[in-house]
């Protein structure tokens, strides 16, 4: 909302040196958020010119342009003082002797434009005659402004004016307007009257009401008006106040006044016509929107009703709309929508050049039909932005009646005496207040005085009981009155919006800041440590995070290549999802992590790593019904219990996927492509970090190619997670690059295999021993099943085990596989020897031919 200054001061004491800076800082202490100034920023010399010559050329581009002799009085810049200046105009609307805007060499327009004497047309141009949108005062540019026109209704002004005079003075110019941002509660600021009161709030000073005019009684003879609602909205009508009054003989052509004209422009509107401007005048000043009809097109009367299947409407900005039943029209006596009620009026009953008699619409609509019309037609008029955030009913007369008192006075029309005045407005009840409420919400002390005087400055009507005790609230609390709230101020309804108005009258900046001290000891839980852990040592491998939305189509369990039975096609669906195509809770983070990896190769990023920690959503084998409690007491636990039990398990998990080249190609050679090892080693790199030791075998399990999956197990059996090269099928239907690689793992486990803090041992000082070994296995036996086997011969002394080399050929036969592994062994107590080295390795070497058939080579 634009609140001119000059404007203000008619309405609320402004102290005389106040500048918009300084009105702008006692409104934000009220909570109306500065979001500019405006104006002021025009410097002279910005003078009244009088034109003495007018020279017409025609140019060469056809364009013909206007050399001028303009007396400036004592501003010349050329010569002596007092010599006509010559300057090049391309407007014609003005003639010798006619008295002009000039801004002189060394002014400033907004913009800002600095002006200068400058060649052009073949002349020097001292300056500029100015137009109305030069100056910022209307949207006109095809015609510079002439004095006696735009000042025609003040003639004294006019017969005054004098070449020279300062026209930055003569105009307002230095006027400024004050922007502030309106809340979506705070709708009755939309208007001057609002932002005037709230100003006075601020400051302590007065506030003139202009809604405080006389208004005519309604009576028998107004014009005829029905209001119907056949679908009401939230069990309110559509329509609880309709004023009707009719103003004859208007001449709309009059020319709306100069100083209308510029306060329509200062707060963001464009003139247009007499009557449009005034109904709009009068919007701005009270923040009640009204609408001008032809009467002569109307048919012996208006009311309200919703829309009918398939009616149409032509608004008046040229588009045929398409109703729905839920818009409130404004219609005739014929049945004929004229207008999207609150929203816009259609092009049949506007008022035109040819309109005499005019009927004047002052209404209170409700704000949930007007927004639901607003954003179905796409269309936010000024109208409506006031309507959805809730206009004062109590002041749909006054603006009617000042709406009419500016056509007859401005217009030369005649009232009728007929007033309507349909009134269907539920009467508004009073709540009861503690007045200890702000003191115990807010955290500083209201005294009972301060309290109650707020409470009347901002239009509440207070009740005191008579006695000590009369009135209590639902606590007990005795200090306790009844409060009514203002008719501007729908959105005070109980006793905690009054604690906020009483807290921002006095002033936000009063409520000290209070940090929370953090308690000693706290700090990130085990389970966060971890998933920090993980994050990071992935990142730490090239990785490179991503986040994607948790929903997933009903195809993609097939396109994974999922069995029919297998569990993770046991999933949620979302009963108002984001999206159609959709609507499942994943139930693996590569679900959707794949999609994020197609998209970066899509769009040429064909060698990338990417990594998601996420929930996943396990769905049950049979999906149970939460109750849905009452909000009147905190639920039994049987009840909660019962919610609880019918959310399905929510685990976390962690999901890598690559494609392209790990190594890229250069003058060291080509580059090697990710495989399945890649995938291998970041689910091992994160076991590592969290001191997690995985136990690696060979399985089959979709998404992954059968031959090349690794199931990630804790030492135990407890399977944490798989990694490998995805299918080549999966690859096709996802449309990823061939031998793309994911691997997942579930962090849940990790962090439960985590739980106990690691012991930190004694490095020894000793020196190792190391000593290889070679098996010979069948084809069929995992790697894992011998190493494990191995260490579980080898003992406590032994450091590591490293499977360094796998050969298969003619020297151990077909179907067998040669492993060969290195032991390190070392003590903490003393160097071991060559004979203690030898039978720890035969140890281990026995353990593994037990286990798994193993012959040493």
């Amino acid at each position: 909302m634009r609140a001119p200054v000059s404007w203000l001061r008619e309405l609320a004491d402004v102290p005389a040196g106040a500048t918009g800076a300084d009105i702008a800082a006692s409104l934000v202490k009220v909570g109306l958020e500065e979001e500019a100034l405006h104006g002021g920023d025009i410097q002279g010399p910005l003078v009244v010119g009088r034109v003495l010559e007018v020279t017409p050329e025609k140019q060469k581009n056809g364009k013909t342009i206007n050399w001028c002799q303009v007396d400036v009085g004592q501003n010349g810049q050329m010569l002596t003082e007092g010599t006509p200046q010559g300057i090049v105009c391309g407007a014609h609307n003005f003639k010798p002797g006619d008295h002009v805007v000039c801004v002189l060499p060394g002014g400033v327009l907004p913009g800002p434009f600095e002006i200068s004497a400058r060649k052009t047309y073949g002349h020097v141009s001292n300056g500029m005659i100015c137009s109305a949108l030069e100056l910022g005062l209307g949207e006109d540019h095809d015609g510079i402004i002439v004095l006696e026109e735009w000042l025609g209704d003040n003639p004294d002004v006019v017969a005054g004016l004098t070449p020279g005079q300062d026209a930055i003075e003569l105009l307002g110019l230095a006027d400024e307007v004050v922007e502030v941002n309106v809340t979506p509660d705070r709708g009755y600021c939309f208007s001057m009257r609002g932002v005037a009161r709230e100003y006075a709030l601020s400051t302590g000073g007065a506030f003139r009401d202009p809604a405080g005019i006389e208004v005519p009684e309604a009576n028998d003879t107004g014009y005829a008006v029905r209001l119907t609602d056949a679908a009401p909205v939230n069990g309110n009508d559509g329509c609880d106040r309709y004023i009707a009054r009719v103003v004859r003989g208007v001449d709309v052509n009059a020319a709306t006044p100069s100083w209308m004209q510029k306060r329509l422009t200062q707060v963001g509107m464009r003139p247009i016509s007499l009557a449009v401007d005034v109904t709009n005048y009068v919007m701005m000043l009270l923040g009640q929107p009204l609408h001008a009809f032809d009467l002569d097109t109307l048919s012996g009367s208006v009311g309200t009703r919703r829309a009918r299947p398939g009616e149409r409407l032509k608004t008046l900005d040229d588009v045929d709309r398409a109703l729905h039943p839920e818009d409130l029209l404004i219609v005739d006596g014929s049945d004929t929508a004229l207008a999207i009620a609150g929203v816009m009026g259609g092009e049949s009953s506007e008022v035109t050049s040819s309109t005499t008699n005019v009927l004047i619409e002052s209404a209170h609509f409700d704000p949930t039909t007007v927004a639901r019309s607003s954003r179905r037609h796409r269309l936010t008029t000024e109208a409506s932005k006031r309507f959805e955030r809730g206009v004062d009913p109590d002041v749909t007369a006054a603006a009617a009646e000042l709406a009419v008192r500016l056509l007859v006075e401005l217009g030369g029309g005649t009232p009728d005496p007929g007033v309507t005045d349909i009134d269907h407005r539920r009467g508004r009840e009073p709540f009861a207040f503690d007045l200890g409420l702000p003191s115990r919400y807010v955290g500083l002390d209201y005294p009972r005085d301060e309290v109650l005087a707020t409470l009347r400055a901002i239009g509440c009507e207070v009740t005191e009981p008579s006695g000590v005790g009369d009135v209590s609230d639902a606590f007990g609390h005795g200090d306790v009155v009844s409060v009514l709230p203002a008719s501007w101020r729908p959105d005070l309804a109980d006793g905690p919006d009054l604690v906020e108005e009483v807290a921002r009258v006095r002033g936000y900046d009063q409520i000290p800041s209070v940090l929370p001290q953090a308690t000693a000891g706290r700090g990130l839980t085990h389970g966060q440590r971890t998933r920090r852990v993980i994050a990071t040592t992935l990142a730490q491998q090239g990785l490179v995070e991503v986040l994607s939305y948790p929903f997933i189509g009903r195809d993609l369990f097939d396109r994974l290549g999922y069995a029919a039975d297998d569990v993770r096609r046991r999933t949620i669906t979302v009963a108002n999802p984001l999206s159609d195509e959709a609507p499942l809770m994943r139930t693996s983070v590569l679900d959707t992590l794949l999609e994020t990896l197609r998209r970066n190769v899509a769009r040429g990023n064909r060698d990338a790593a990417i990594y998601e920690l996420g929930l996943v959503t396990v769905g049950p084998e049979q999906v149970r019904s939460a109750p849905v409690p009452g909000i009147e007491a905190r639920p039994d636990d049987a009840t909660l219990s019962e919610i609880l039990g019918a959310v399905p398990a929510q685990p976390r998990h962690v999901a890598v996927a690559a494609a392209g080249d790990a190594e890229p190609a250069g003058p060291w050679g080509p580059g090697r492509p990710f495989d399945a090892s890649d995938a291998v080693a970041w689910a091992l790199a994160v076991a590592k970090a969290v001191g997690v030791e995985l136990v690696i075998s060979a399985t089959e399990r979709a998404p992954w190619h059968p031959g090349r999956c690794a199931q990630l197990a804790l030492p135990d059996g407890t399977v944490v997670g798989h990694a490998g090269e995805l299918h080549p099928k999966v690859v096709a239907a996802l449309d990823l690059p061939a031998r793309a690689v994911a691997g997942e793992l579930d962090v849940d486990v990790l962090v439960a295999a985590t739980g106990e803090p690691l012991q930190a041992v004694a490095l020894s000082t000793f020196p190792p021993a190391h000593t290889d070994v070679a098996l010979v296995v069948d084809e069929a036996v995992p790697a894992a099943a011998v190493e494990a086997a191995l260490r579980e011969g080898a003992g406590s002394s032994l450091e590591s085990l490293v499977l360094f080399d796998t050969y298969r050929g003619d020297q151990v036969g077909e179907g067998r596989k040669s492993l060969a592994f290195r032991l390190t062994f070392r003590s903490a107590e003393r160097t071991l020897t060559t004979d203690e080295v030898s039978a720890l390795r035969d140890r281990a070497v026995e353990s593994a031919a037990r286990a798994t058939g193993a012959v040493q080579r």
